[in-house]
């Protein structure tokens, strides 16, 4: 069963989706993204696969209650895919070279803009879980892209904030941003000519790395062919210097955040966060009580010490 809860006492939607406890957790009897499987082609550079087990279909069922006043329900309609990264087992972001990356980006630009035309569809999410601590179910390289019938909450507060500070300042929150972190320089961690990685001055996770796009776009659709390579590029920079921090494959959660496909959102401003779970070599940061119930984070680091730690993690020089 898929369906919609609202939650009233925070004004958002809720998704219940049960079928998803029967995923299967790290499968031993072979990989369904790897060539040989009958599941993919013999041979694909990067693809997208249908979620087996998605919350979010275009053919949802009707929900298991009645939809009334205060408990409303909706059918979960949306999209939810699969990105594969490459069809080697053992490969990750930061062992694949740019020209690949930017074959990634490519595909999730073109992705978005076959998701923004499906009726009903508010919001895409392209987003990647990696590592075991994170819960990911299936070590093969590979994100996700979820097709969403509203704007997540987290992206909906951004587009409050975003808003509020142009009507007020006449500018893009993101672009002040941007330029405080790039003047300041303590908190950067790489930089190309289109894109800036940093930990932000509000950081959250002690190593949480954001990039932001150097030019003010508002989605994938607006790069330019050389943006495409430019983030390829600090994507693989960025997770290089994670997995040369401690010596092993860095886990992470990370999300591109963007504009809504429906309406204009001059203010929004495209970038991608980072969430690892890592607060030093042997210790995970997690989301306790304060966090979890309150919805206030405690970082336990200053954002200018851990970044001139990723900074100073091999390699040394740009991909």
């Amino acid at each position: 069963m898929t369906e919609l809860r609202w939650n009233p006492t925070a004004s958002e939607w809720i998704s219940t989706a049960t079928e998803r406890q029967n995923r299967p957790l790290m499968p031993t009897g072979g990989c369904p993204f790897c060539p040989g499987s009958g599941r993919v082609p013999n041979r694909y550079d990067v693809l997208i696969y249908p979620n087996d087990f998605p919350a979010f279909s275009s053919s949802p069922p009707f929900p298991a209650i009645e939809n009334d006043r205060l408990y409303r329900v909706r059918k979960s309609y949306g999209k939810c895919d699969v990105v594969l990264y490459h069809s080697d087992h053992h490969l990750s972001v930061p062992v694949l070279p740019v020209p690949h990356l930017t074959l990634l980006v490519r595909l999730w630009k073109s992705r978005l803009g076959e998701l923004r035309r499906m009726k009903g569809i508010r919001y895409v999410l392209i987003f990647e879980n990696k590592g075991a601590v994170i819960g990911v179910t299936m070590p093969h390289p590979h994100g996700q892209i979820y097709a969403l019938p509203f704007v997540p909450p987290r992206v909906e507060k951004e587009l409050a904030a975003a808003r509020a500070y142009l009507r007020k300042h006449r500018r893009c929150l993101y672009c002040e941003i941007l330029k405080k972190e790039r003047d300041d320089g303590r908190r950067i961690v790489a930089e190309n000519m289109a894109f800036t990685a940093f930990i932000p001055f509000y950081a959250r996770w002690p190593f949480e790395v954001h990039i932001f796009a150097r030019r003010h776009l508002e989605t994938l659709e607006a790069f330019r062919p050389s943006e495409e390579k430019a983030l390829a590029a600090i994507l693989k920079w960025v997770t290089s210097k994670y997995d040369h921090l401690y010596g092993f494959s860095f886990p992470y959660m990370m999300a591109l955040h963007q504009a809504p496909v429906r309406g204009r959102h001059p203010y929004y401003h495209f970038h991608i966060e980072f969430y690892p779970p890592y607060r030093s070599k042997d210790k995970l940061k997690y989301m306790a009580s304060v966090e979890t119930g309150g919805g206030a984070f405690l970082n336990d680091s200053l954002a200018e010490e851990k970044a001139a730690e990723l900074r100073s993690a091999e390699p040394r020089s740009a991909p």
